[in-house]
């Protein structure tokens, strides 16, 4: 019988004892690390309780519904005026906040006759948690919502206010300007005549401080791009374009344009009152601009390009209405603080206001090029559309007209200019 040699069976003998001893050995030391070092599994607990939260961001918009004409009014302004943007603005951020774990939320105040104070508005959103309030309101009232929470840290962005004092020697730290500013506007207009080499005009003046200050803009804006106001008359005929039936103010209203030099006509309407009233009116066959015929603005239906007809029927099918001006703006508003806080990742006022002037910030915003604030006034740079009521006619800056930062910063006041020192 064949016997093993004695190594052979030491090995067969020693093998399964090593084996067993390693395999003890292996089964032991994972146990005994799992005593000794409870960190894995302590690790793996804080890993699923520490999964992002959604960052809810208030969003507080103040605004004043327009009353309902008294009469008939083919163009009144909606009650909603203003409400329906920030609902898209809101709407479009929280589109984005699927994605980031992010969700926006509107709290609206109305002001009426029952609730008349802004400030008092602005205070009841703040003690709610609210720290970004968009303002749909006059000049005064931005300024006056903008000192009254200046100690709270809130980021104001004014949405319904141009006057260029607000951007100059009123300017408020902690106010943003959406709309352009009554310099922006009319710059646009000068640059859209320079190009036609329509350079003779004749400006007429409304009634108001707001037709005067937009007549102020356009002195301004003449002087800047060497045009020339060849005439200039206060409008003394009441509101024409609201009239009804023939009057003999309508006569004389023909004879007020008789006997003057000009290429265009300008006219000075804020309120809409008379403006509408010139085109077609004029003693010599001219042309009529300014905030009524060829009007530079934010936003029109006509817009379609750069992604605007988009825009146009989303928001249509929200409000049930078309897109106006002022809708526009507060959207806007509404989509400048989801912007931020999306790059940011943080709904802190702290971080978002001094991001908001960073290069790095920009507004994509149906306009062809990205939008950005201006540092020494927190004016939104943007283009400007130049629209008759059935059609775009051009967009500013024109070409040709350059900068060293921008062709945007041809529009408005620029560094060298401005007065502002913010408070």
């Amino acid at each position: 019988m064949h016997h093993p040699a004695p190594d052979t069976a030491l090995r067969r003998k020693t093998r399964p004892s090593w084996l067993r001893a390693v395999a003890v050995a292996l089964a032991i030391a994972p146990a005994a690390a799992r005593a000794e070092d409870p960190a894995p599994a302590a690790a793996a607990q804080p890993a699923q309780a520490a999964a992002p939260q959604a960052l809810e961001t208030h969003v507080g918009l103040i605004y004043r519904p327009q009353p309902a004409p008294s009469s008939y009014d083919a163009e009144a302004a909606p009650e909603d005026e203003g409400l329906a943007g920030a609902k898209m603005g809101i709407a479009d951020n929280n589109t984005t906040g699927r994605f980031t774990k992010q969700t926006y939320v509107l709290d609206e105040v109305a002001l009426t006759d029952d609730k008349p104070d802004a400030v008092a508005a602005a205070k009841e959103l703040i003690g709610k948690g609210v720290r970004y309030l968009v303002l749909a309101l006059p000049a005064d009232a931005v300024l006056a919502v903008a000192d009254a929470v200046k100690d709270t840290g809130a980021v104001v962005l004014n949405a319904g206010a141009p006057d260029d004092r607000l951007r100059g020697a009123e300017c408020r730290a902690n106010v943003f300007h959406i709309l352009p500013s009554r310099a922006m506007l009319t710059d646009a207009l000068a640059q859209y005549l320079t190009v036609m080499r329509w350079r003779k005009l004749f400006l007429i003046v409304g009634p108001t401080d707001a037709d005067k200050a937009y007549a102020d803009a356009m002195r301004n804006s003449a002087r800047k791009f060497a045009l020339k106001i060849t005439a200039e008359k206060p409008w003394t005929f009441g509101p024409l374009a609201k009239a009804r039936g023939d009057t003999p103010t309508r006569a004389e209203a023909m004879v007020f344009t008789r006997g003057l030099d000009y290429d265009m006509a300008i006219v000075a309407d804020e309120e809409g009152d008379w403006g509408d009233y010139v085109p077609y009116r004029t003693v010599d066959p001219r042309p009529v601009g300014g905030t009524q015929a060829l009007t530079p603005t934010t936003w029109s239906p006509v817009l379609e390009t750069w992604g605007a007809a988009q825009a146009q029927n989303r928001f249509r099918r929200l409000a049930s209405r078309l897109m106006r001006p002022l809708d526009y703006q507060v959207w806007a508003a509404v989509r400048t603080v989801g912007e931020a806080v999306t790059a940011k990742k943080t709904n802190d006022p702290a971080v978002i206001a001094p991001y908001l002037v960073e290069p790095a910030f920009t507004l994509p915003a149906y306009k062809g090029v990205p939008l950005s604030f201006r540092p020494w006034d927190h004016q939104l740079r943007q283009a400007i559309i130049v629209v008759q009521p059935k059609a775009l006619v051009s967009v500013a800056p024109e070409q040709g007209f350059l900068h060293q930062r921008t062709p945007l910063d041809t529009l408005g006041v620029d560094l060298p200019e401005t007065t502002c020192k913010f408070k």
